[in-house]
């Protein structure tokens, strides 16, 4: 919370976030919410109606103060499971809404907006990333005419939720909060290297995105100690200058084709 700014945030505004579930009622923020409702975390017992404390009802007050607190951003898929990791994590609901105001407006600005910008340009960023770093992977997804999103906008959106175990996305989302959005990179170039070799063996589009989804599995992923080693050996250098730089050339490009 601290590192975050969402307890200062809290602190500054007390009753804000029940003043929120308060307001004037939103008929399609509320239906598209409530759409989600059953697809979020469907394995885990306390999301399911038969739990008694129900998480649901947590994590639809959640969403529905953020649509009304955010209303650029309203409600987007991808949130629910983001909001309801951080209401298995704080058990606190103004904290959650806290917590998720910090990664949507200020972390991760445009990730969920309705057009997704922030969301599709970083995606880019990484394929430039890949291009420098890794060029024989960029070919192969060049080659065969693979878009970066096919592939890793589940990693982006959900933040690694339900892609890597929970002890890693924990600690993954500790850098997060500490280090800003740069650490999402280091992730999805620390799995690309590590498995370089198994994704170059694909011969086809299917092929590459079965091998991406594999690449999230397995003993390397598990070990989040030695795993949040590699994030930060693995890419070698990556300033948030260069982040930055990428993302203003990355964007325009996007902003041109419309």
């Amino acid at each position: 919370m601290g590192v975050s700014g969402a307890q200062a945030q809290m602190d500054r505004n007390p009753g804000y976030y029940h003043q929120l579930l308060q307001g004037e009622r939103n008929d399609s923020l509320e239906e598209a919410i409530r759409t989600d409702m059953n697809r979020t975390f469907p394995d885990n017992v306390k999301f399911r109606k038969s739990a008694d404390p129900c998480l649901q009802k947590t994590l639809y007050n959640v969403l529905l103060a953020y649509g009304h607190h955010n209303q650029g951003v309203g409600y987007c898929q991808g949130m629910n499971f983001i909001a309801g990791y951080l209401i298995l994590i704080t058990k606190s609901e103004e904290e959650s809404f806290w917590l998720l105001d910090a990664l949507v407006g200020r972390i991760l600005p445009d990730y969920y907006s309705p057009a997704m910008l922030g969301l599709k340009t970083d995606q880019e960023v990484l394929g430039e990333l890949v291009r420098t770093k890794l060029p024989a992977v960029a070919a192969l997804m060049d080659g065969h005419g693979v878009l970066w999103t096919l592939v890793v906008s589940r990693w982006f959106i959900c933040l690694f939720v339900d892609i890597l175990p929970v002890e890693t996305v924990l600690r993954i989302w500790d850098c997060l909060f500490n280090e800003g959005s740069k650490i999402i990179f280091r992730v999805a170039l620390t799995l690309i290297k590590q498995h370089q070799a198994f994704i170059l063996e694909a011969t086809n589009v299917a092929d590459i995105c079965e091998k991406f989804k594999e690449i999230t599995k397995g003993s390397f992923v598990t070990e989040c100690h030695t795993f949040m080693q590699k994030i930060f050996s693995e890419p070698g250098s990556l300033s948030m200058s260069t982040i930055a730089r990428l993302r203003e050339s990355c964007r325009a490009k996007l902003l041109a084709q419309g």
